[in-house]
């Protein structure tokens, strides 16, 4: 039974995808894949550049000449954004909008829903130019009949209308949808039908033509810069596990690992590793092989050893720690030695007569050898 619905779902036809998303990559019918092929044909000596970032950004170089071109279900605009537009425009240049509704009250434009009483429409297209072609194209899918309500006379030009008939073609309505507005020493497009643009209507019977028609009214002479921030589907990532479970493949691919984990866990959880034995590293034994030694000699009554020892750990001291050879040793040695180590010359003159002594004499008592060692302790402890 698993197997027979995982055929099952493979092999089902997948059902047709109306997301209106105005995108360039999307193929399904409301994407603009075949426009974003097709316009360079329309204008073939003509650079079309897509702009991927916010308007506001992009019309920040005000040394840009061109045509904007904006397709997309709404345009939101912001206040800063929509003024950046303006300027763009008064500058000399063009801004092509085709989009559901057109609301801007700076230009004094708006736009309402055309409706009937009829209880099937069939909604149409025309352009009003002689000049170019006014075929009247049929829209049969649903769409939102926007049509200018509100528009400033002087400036506006009408390119282009919606007609809406009854199923025994009867005219029930009709508005305009296009329109041309001069602002400054450029001009503004403003187009209500979007869904033209899209993969369904540019395939569907001769169609394309009318779409030629609207794109004819774009200065070729200029650069065009097309929109692909604001669509409704533009390419984001939400999650990677939203793109994983999104796609059939990755979404079943996931799921295998899954059991395969489950699997895994069940069969393999009991750990085969052995054990690793703890090694207790050896103990550092030279402070107690020091001690030992000293004990020895101490025990022994060796004082004059221990003494011979201890005068020449200080004579090394003396030449590593202050720096001062004790080849000679005279007026000139002490004055070194009390200057570097902190201690009065007499101290230091001192205790090497009392080295002096120890050195001259076999055997040395125990109070002898506590002595010298006080006083060597004192010149260590006085050191700067």
């Amino acid at each position: 039974m698993f197997a027979l619905i995982i055929f099952m779902e493979s092999t089902k036809p997948k059902p047709i995808n109306w997301f209106p998303s105005y995108a360039s990559h999307h193929k399904i019918p409301y994407g603009t894949y075949v426009l974003s092929k097709e316009i360079q044909k329309v204008f073939p000596n003509t650079t079309i550049k897509t702009v991927k970032e916010v308007p506001y950004l992009f019309l920040k170089d005000t040394t840009l000449r061109g045509t904007y071109f904006f397709v997309n279900g709404a345009l939101n605009f912001g206040t800063e954004e929509l003024n950046e537009l303006l300027k763009f425009v008064e500058r000399g240049n063009d801004v092509f909008m085709s989009t559901n509704r057109v609301w801007i009250d700076t230009l004094g434009i708006e736009t309402s829903q055309l409706t009937t009483s009829a209880f099937k429409e069939n909604t149409s297209y025309q352009l009003l130019n002689k000049h170019l072609d006014t075929t009247v194209i049929e829209f049969d899918r649903e769409t939102y009949n926007y049509v200018f309500s509100k528009t400033d006379t002087i400036k506006t030009k009408a390119l282009g209308k919606l007609i809406i008939n009854e199923s025994d073609s009867l005219q029930e309505a009709s508005g305009i949808n296009f329109i041309q507005y001069q602002f400054g020493k450029g001009k503004f497009y403003f187009h209500t039908f979007p869904l033209a643009f899209t993969n369904y209507n540019l395939l569907k019977e001769e169609n394309h033509k009318y779409v030629s028609s609207v794109l004819s009214y774009i200065d070729n002479d200029k650069p065009i810069f097309y929109d692909a921030y604001y669509k409704t589907g533009k390419s984001k990532v939400t999650s990677p596990m939203h793109y994983v479970l999104s796609l059939d493949n990755l979404r079943w691919a996931y799921y295998t690992a899954l059991i395969g984990i489950l699997f895994f866990v069940i069969f393999k959880g009991k750990r085969t590793q052995r054990i690793i034995p703890i090694v207790t590293p050896l103990k550092n034994q030279s402070l107690a092989f020091t001690r030992t030694i000293a004990n020895m000699y101490y025990e022994k009554s060796e004082h004059k050893s221990i003494a011979t020892h201890k005068i020449n750990y200080f004579l090394e001291y003396i030449r590593t720690q202050l720096h001062v050879p004790t080849t000679i040793i005279n007026e000139e040695f002490y004055n070194f030695v009390a200057l570097r180590s902190g201690n009065d010359v007499k101290e230091v003159q001192a205790l090497f007569q009392k080295i002096k002594s120890i050195q001259s004499l076999s055997i040395i008592t125990k109070e002898q050898l506590m002595e010298l060692n006080t006083l060597i302790e004192n010149f260590k402890n006085k050191q700067i």
